[in-house]
């Protein structure tokens, strides 16, 4: 959530089962009423969370005054007045982000746009109302999105936020075909001001991934932009937290474990920058359980290709922020050493007025903080201009792209099962669709289950429709509740695999060649024809050039990182597509009644 991406968001989250961990807020006072919170620039006068203390400029009319939205809890007004909607973005589990331009000063933003129908609980509103409470409260660092306001109206609350027109991070280090230790230090002290400044301001990111960080705009020196505060909370020091979250390569052990605190932000920052030395993350797993026990362990790959070549100064700096004990892990503060600032006499006692911390207050200021402490990460330091290996590169984009891959194939095979495979499911999507819309709500879900012989909380249907809804629209269609169903007890039977393969063989030769792979690919939007050359020779091990079945198999079989759900999650999902499967023998039994 809070993304301003300009590439599609990797749905790779797994949501907090409770809002456990010492409460939403925590005492930091950054409500609307809040006279005293800083205020982001607004390109238009009247869509701030503040707005009770500033009114719209228009006439008097005597119409009704709007309706209070419930996520907000101010009047709703219509994003649209102010903004021309343009062309999609991204889209992500929760929302989907849109290119929008103001009417009057033509200045381009990103809409983050959250369908208020899928808000289907109070934690699902203190959710969005936490995140958008976090985005003003960290507005005005040059490291993070800025949101410039937030609407809400009868569909939808919208996040306007600036817009990150340079991309992602690893897809900007992969177009400039170069890269060196002294550019992956620049990028890491930029991401660990970023965890700096939430931790002086009280927020914890917990989704530190690369995809995350966006660059501001096309420019060679464009700064980087911490984006998607959908996880993050508010906390005070000696706080612990206990839901997991975070995405499978990047959570910390502690994580793991139920029982971190903000240290969790570091390890994040340390795999990061391992990626960005290696092209690989330390952690690696064909399942998400094998990720997450290969993280238990703690073992770091420094023997490989090319960490010999890598100077011990940067291994240094991440076996540092990869040491398990999170008492023994740097923090951001260790790594970025305080600079001493000769306040004024007059600027010293304004904030013995204000009772502002003065950290709190550099921070608002955009002011520069921190001076690079460990000698790798210092501008002047350590960190070589030599180019890494183009072996990082390659690895870095294959890394990056497998798990779309991966999406597409899983999609493929649930449009091209049978009729006669999938009549079982196709008749349990037809009862729990009452309405005969084509999709299943979420309402229908919770009346469909029970006739299934399941009986589950209104937060695990929740959970289980977010697993199932791909798209984020809100409902699940045909293809996603075949998708869904297919993926969790299906894909390693062999004569789905093989249904999957024969799409891809076009011509029935036995392999399929780059270009059949590639036609089928673009279909889905996967990418740019270099990338997608890429991605094939990653599958293609044997290097002849063309994928066949075993390794067509082998692509499918591997773990898919992205999927890191929750325990709590993966036990209802697995528990309600037992009862889906059992359903289907009673349908071919014909003893099945709605």
């Amino acid at each position: 959530m809070g993304n301003c991406n300009s590439q599609p968001s990797a749905d790779s989250q797994f949501r907090p089962e409770t809002n456990t961990g010492g409460g939403p807020n925590h005492g930091i006072n950054v409500l609307p009423a809040d006279a005293s919170a800083p205020r982001p620039p607004k390109p238009s006068t009247h869509h701030n969370l503040s707005s009770s203390s500033a009114a719209p400029n228009h006439h008097t009319a005597p119409s009704t005054t709007p309706p209070i939205g419930r996520v907000l809890g101010r009047p709703m007004e219509d994003v649209r007045s102010t903004y021309v909607f343009g062309r999609e973005l991204g889209r992500g589990q929760f929302g989907v982000t849109y290119l929008v331009t103001h009417k009057e000063t033509n200045q381009q933003f990103a809409c983050k746009s959250i369908a208020t129908r899928k808000l289907i609980n109070r934690d699902d509103i203190e959710d969005v109302r936490r995140e958008v409470q976090i985005m003003y409260h960290l507005t005005g660092h040059r490291n993070i999105v800025e949101l410039k306001g937030a609407y809400e109206d009868r569909h939808s609350v919208n996040l306007i936020m600036e817009l990150c027109a340079g991309g992602e991070l690893f897809d900007r280090i992969i177009a400039k075909g170069h890269y060196s230790e002294r550019e992956a230090a620049n990028l890491c002290r930029q991401i660990v001001t970023v965890v700096h400044n939430c931790h002086s301001m009280g927020v914890m990111h917990r989704d530190l991934k690369p995809e995350n960080f966006l660059l501001l705009s096309k420019d060679e020196d464009s700064p980087l932009k911490a984006t998607d505060f959908g996880l993050s909370v508010f906390f005070k020091p000696g706080d612990i937290f206990k839901d997991l979250v975070g995405s499978a390569y990047y959570v910390a052990p502690e994580v793991l474990r139920r029982r971190y605190g903000h240290e969790a932000d570091i390890w994040s920052a340390g795999v990061i920058l391992y990626i960005l030395l290696s092209g690989v993350p330390p952690f690696y797993g064909e399942t998400e359980q094998s990720i997450f026990d290969s993280i238990l362990r703690g073992n770091i790959d420094f023997a490989s290709d090319p960490w010999p070549f890598v100077s011990n100064s940067a291994k240094d700096l991440v076996r540092k922020m990869l040491r398990h004990d999170p008492k023994d892990r740097l923090s951001a503060v260790e790594v970025l050493s305080e600079y001493f600032f000769s306040l004024s006499e007059r600027t010293y006692e304004l904030l013995k007025v204000l009772q502002v911390d003065s950290a709190c207050l550099l921070l608002w200021l955009n002011l520069p903080i921190a001076m690079p402490d460990h000698p790798w990460i210092r501008e002047d330091g350590d960190a070589s201009d030599k180019p890494l290996d183009v072996a990082v590169l390659t690895r870095m984009k294959q890394f990056r792209a497998m798990n779309k891959l991966k999406k597409v194939a899983l999609k493929v095979i649930a449009e091209n099962l049978s009729e006669e495979e999938i009549i079982g499911l196709k008749e349990m999507f037809k009862s729990m669709d009452t309405d005969n819309g084509g999709t299943i709500t979420f309402e229908e879900l919770k009346a469909g289950l029970p006739k299934l012989g399941t009986k589950l909380s209104e937060n695990e249907v929740r959970q289980l429709m977010e697993a199932a809804d791909v798209d984020g629209n809100g409902a699940i269609d045909y293809i996603e509740f075949i998708t869904a169903t297919m993926h969790m007890n299906r894909m390693e039977r062999e004569d789905h695999l093989y249904t999957a393969f024969q799409y891809f063989d076009k011509d029935n030769s036995g392999y399929i060649t780059m270009e059949e792979l590639e036609q089928a690919l673009k279909k889905y939007n996967m990418g740019d024809e270099k990338t997608i050359k890429e991605i094939i020779a990653e599958v293609d091990t044997d290097r002849d050039g063309r994928i066949n079945y075993d390794e067509f198999v082998a692509m499918m079989r591997k773990g898919n990182p992205e999927l890191a759900n929750n325990r709590r999650r993966k036990e209802t999902v697995l528990s309600c597509l037992s009862i889906l499967r059992e359903t289907v023998i009673l349908l071919r039994s014909g003893n099945f009644f709605c």
